[in-house]
C-alpha cells in the first residue's frame, strides 16, 4: 500500500507535522492544484496511508482514521504587490513570536529553528499596507537535483505568515484547510519575500491569503488558507 511518513524535522506543534508542509506533501502526490483539509493533526515518524479516491482526489489515513483529504482546487485570489526585500526584513525585527509563541519549534516560523535547519520565515506588520511581511532565504537542503526549491517547501512557507495575518495577539489556532498554487519554483538561496494579510472572519474560522515573490518582486506562488482557532471545550 502507498504511504508517506512526515519526518520530525518537519514539525509545527512539537508532536505534528506542520499543516502547510503535509498539505504540500499531498498536493505532490496529486501533482495538480489541490484544496487540502487537514481533519486531525498529523502524527510524526509513522506511516499514513495514501488512499487514491478516483482520478484526484486523496486521503491520508492512520489506523482507520481520516487525517488529511484532499481535492482539485484552484486558487482565486487577488494578491497586493510585494514589499521590497529591504522592507520585508524591516517589518521581520517586529515579529510577534520572538515574544510570545506557542509552538516555538515549528519548522516554518519557530525561532528555536537554527538557520539551515527551520525556514525562520518571521512576519511582522507593514501597517501602511495592513500586510504582514518576511524575508526568506530557503536552505539548499530543501531544492531538488535542479536547484530549485521543492514544492512541498513552497507550501510550507505559505503556511504560517497567515496565522500571524489573523490574530496578533499569539493565540493558538490551527490550519483547517489550504489551497495553493506554484507558478513556479524558486531557487535555493534566492532573496524572496512572504506576503500575508486577513480576508475575513466567521466565529472561530479566520480567512487569509497568503503570496510568495521571488527576487525580481514576482509572485510565484500563492494560497489562500483558513485557521481555527480551538473550542473553549477542546
Amino acid at each position: 500500500m502507498e504511504s508517506i511518513s512526515i519526518a520530525r524535522r518537519f514539525c509545527g506543534p512539537p508532536a505534528s507535522g506542520n499543516g502547510g508542509y503535509v498539505a504540500g506533501m499531498v498536493a505532490s502526490l496529486a501533482g495538480r492544484p489541490m484544496s487540502v483539509t487537514l481533519r486531525k493533526p498529523p502524527p510524526l515518524e509513522v506511516p499514513l496511508a495514501v488512499r487514491r479516491l478516483g482520478e484526484d482526489r486523496l486521503e491520508l489515513r492512520r489506523e482507520g482514521q481520516v487525517i488529511v483529504e484532499a481535492e482539485p482546487g484552484a486558487v482565486s485570489l487577488d494578491v497586493p504587490a510585494a514589499p521590497t526585500y529591504v522592507e520585508a526584513l524591516g517589518a521581520s525585527r517586529s515579529y510577534l513570536g520572538f515574544r510570545v509563541h506557542p509552538f516555538p519549534t515549528c519548522f516554518v516560523c519557530g525561532p528555536q529553528r537554527a538557520r539551515g535547519d527551520g525556514l525562520r520565515i518571521f512576519p511582522g506588520a507593514l501597517p501602511a499596507r495592513g500586510l504582514m511581511a518576511a524575508p526568506w532565504l530557503a536552505d539548499e537542503s530543501l531544492s531538488a537535483e535542479d536547484g530549485k526549491i521543492r514544492s512541498e517547501f513552497m507550501w510550507a512557507a505559505l503556511d504560517c505568515p497567515g496565522w500571524f495575518a489573523a490574530q496578533d495577539d499569539g493565540r493558538v489556532m490551527l490550519l483547517g484547510r489550504i489551497a495553493a498554487q506554484i507558478d513556479r519554483r524558486v531557487h535555493a538561496a534566492e532573496s524572496c519575500v512572504v506576503l500575508s494579510w486577513r480576508i475575513g472572519s466567521e466565529g472561530r474560522k479566520h480567512h487569509v491569503g497568503t503570496a510568495l515573490f521571488d527576487e525580481d518582486g514576482e509572485c510565484c506562488a500563492r494560497a489562500l488558507a483558513t485557521w481555527i482557532e480551538p473550542s473553549q471545550e477542546a
